[in-house]
């Protein structure tokens, strides 16, 4: 399927700094938009995660990739700040044709399979609003833009598909509830944008070789391979930049709406729009994870790469 060119099209990536949002944000600017991009962390002001990682790299991987990267420092939990972005791209640009939410950074106050009654309350409530809050913050002042311009594209990244997370718990009630929460807010976001032309979708990336987790695995991207002797179904790894090339064939797509409120994977998408990762593969990682992890059988990723 041929991919159509962003240029002259406007993306906002809320929670750019790193991971999935940095490898969409690239993958907009390689189509030819212009990429506001947005995080907490700069050159001069790193946020509490205290990783090297800031939003002007990922604009200048932008530019680099052939659009127009602009980083903007914003915290997306207040409303102040996240009211002046939009006013600066509506005043810079004059239109909104593509918004992704992929604000969370809530890693490190997820308790690995505790129940809620074990679980900081402090960590879950900060989990639940940075994951929850800053995407409807973000929507409540940046849709109106977004349908004024019309035909636009939301997409809400999350982790997990709609039809994976309703068979499996995730890891904490409430991560579960942070991640699901999501994939429900797309799907009442296409009931109430269908009637402007405009089109809202969840999306997960599968087990993706972020930043923070290659640092996990003590490995570069180069040879992220090593990484298998600790974790073997690692195998079914993706770079941020295959949901990337995922997001930007939805962007580009002028059928986009046959996907309101639906929710998809990296994987899935790849297959529809004829897709593939930075070394050419495929991964299915949702559909490996269920059929051979799950099942607690040997890491092999043939037929599903």
């Amino acid at each position: 399927m041929e991919l159509h060119s962003l240029k002259g099209k406007v993306a906002l990536v809320a929670g750019a700094t790193r991971g999935a949002g940095r490898g969409i944000a690239v993958e907009l600017g390689a189509a030819g938009a212009t990429v506001y991009v947005t995080g907490r962390t700069t050159r001069t002001m790193p946020s509490e995660y205290r990783r090297p990682e800031t939003i002007e790299e990922t604009a200048e991987l932008v530019s680099s990739a052939g659009g127009k990267g602009i980083p903007v420092q914003v915290d997306h939990l207040d409303p102040l700040q996240v009211q002046a972005l939009v006013d600066r791209i509506e005043k810079e640009q004059g239109r909104l044709d593509i918004l992704v939410n992929d604000i969370w950074g809530g890693e490190n106050l997820i308790q690995w399979n505790v129940p809620v009654w074990e679980h900081s309350l402090e960590a879950g409530f900060r989990m639940l609003r940075l994951a929850i809050d800053t995407h409807i913050i973000t929507n409540h002042f940046a849709l109106p833009l977004l349908i004024r311009t019309g035909n636009g594209l939301v997409v809400e990244m999350t982790d997990g598909t709609a039809a994976y997370n309703d068979r499996n718990y995730r890891l904490s009630l409430f991560y579960d509830l942070a991640k699901n929460s999501v994939i429900r807010m797309a799907k009442s976001l296409a009931h109430e944008l269908q009637p402007h032309r405009c089109t809202a979708v969840a999306v997960t990336p599968g087990w993706m070789r972020s930043e923070i987790m290659l640092e996990h695995f003590g490995v570069r991207e180069e040879n992220w391979r090593d990484a298998l002797e600790k974790e073997p179904h690692f195998i079914i790894s993706e770079t941020p930049r295959f949901v990337g090339r995922a997001v930007a064939a939805l962007a580009g797509d002028p059928e986009v709406a046959r996907w309101n409120g639906c929710s998809v994977s990296s994987g899935e998408l790849a297959k529809v729009y004829h897709l593939y990762d930075l070394d050419g593969s495929q991964p299915d990682a949702w559909r490996y994870i269920e059929e051979v992890q799950d099942q607690g059988k040997p890491a092999d990723a043939t037929g599903y790469r």
